[in-house]
C-alpha cells in the first residue's frame, strides 16, 4: 500500500519524463533527458541528501541522508524493476517501485520532496507548488556549459502573484548539474535566499 500510495504522489512529476504535449526549453531538456532504461548491473547509485531550513510543523530536516537507486525484481511479474532507499537522520524506506525504461526516479523524488517542503513551510497547496514547478521548468530557465558540465537553473515563483504570502520561498532556485545526458544527474539542489532563515535540499552523486 505504501508504495502504491507514493507512486500516486509522485504521478504529478513523473509524467514530465514522458513526452510532453508542452514545448520544454534548452534547460527543460537538460534536465528530463531521457536516461532510460537503465541498466545497473549490480550497481547502486548513491547521492548525499541534506535538508535544512526553518522549524515548522510537518517539516523535516535532514543533517546527514542518503537516496540510493537499486536494481530489484518486482515479485508480481519477476521482471527488473528499480527501487530507491531513503536513508534519514531517523529512519530508513524503500519507495517504488519504477520502471526500468521509464523517467529519472532520483529526480522525481527530489521535484516531489521539494514540493512537500515548501508546501509544509508555507502552508500553500502542494498543487500549486506542483504545477508552478513544472511550467517552470518546462517553459523556462537557463542553462550554462562549460565543458562537459552543464548547469540548468530555474525560479519557479520568482513572478508568482502570491510571492508575499511565500515566507522567502519567491526566492527558490532550482539548480541540476549536469553531464552526460544519459548518465544521472551528478546535483540536484533547491534552495531559497533572503536574510531569513532559508531552506535547501541537496542532493549529490557520490
Amino acid at each position: 500500500m505504501r508504495r502504491v500510495i507514493w507512486s500516486l504522489i509522485c504521478a504529478g512529476f513523473a509524467t514530465l519524463a514522458a513526452p510532453a504535449a508542452l514545448p520544454a526549453g534548452e534547460a527543460g531538456d537538460a534536465v528530463f533527458a531521457d536516461r532510460g532504461p537503465w541498466s545497473l548491473q549490480g550497481r547502486t547509485l548513491d547521492w548525499a541528501l541534506t535538508v535544512s531550513g526553518p522549524q515548522a510543523p510537518g517539516f523535516v530536516p535532514i543533517r546527514a541522508g542518503s537516496v540510493s537507486l537499486t536494481e530489484a525484481i518486482d515479485p508480481s511479474d519477476r521482471q527488473p524493476v528499480l527501487e530507491l532507499v531513503q536513508k534519514t537522520d531517523s529512519r530508513t524506506r524503500r519507495i517504488g517501485p519504477f520502471p526500468i525504461s521509464g523517467g529519472d526516479p532520483v529526480l522525481t523524488f527530489f521535484l516531489e520532496q521539494t514540493t512537500r517542503d515548501m508546501a509544509a513551510l508555507t502552508g500553500g497547496s502542494p498543487f500549486y507548488i506542483r504545477n508552478r514547478i513544472k511550467d517552470a521548468v518546462f517553459r523556462g530557465g537557463s542553462i550554462a556549459r562549460q565543458g562537459e558540465v552543464a548547469t540548468a537553473s530555474f525560479q519557479p515563483f520568482a513572478d508568482d502573484p502570491n510571492a508575499g504570502r511565500m515566507n522567502g520561498f519567491q526566492t527558490l532556485t532550482l539548480t541540476f548539474v549536469l553531464g552526460d545526458p544519459s548518465q544521472p544527474i551528478r546535483e540536484l539542489r533547491a534552495r531559497t535566499e533572503g536574510e531569513t532563515p532559508g531552506y535547501e535540499n541537496r542532493m549529490v552523486l557520490r
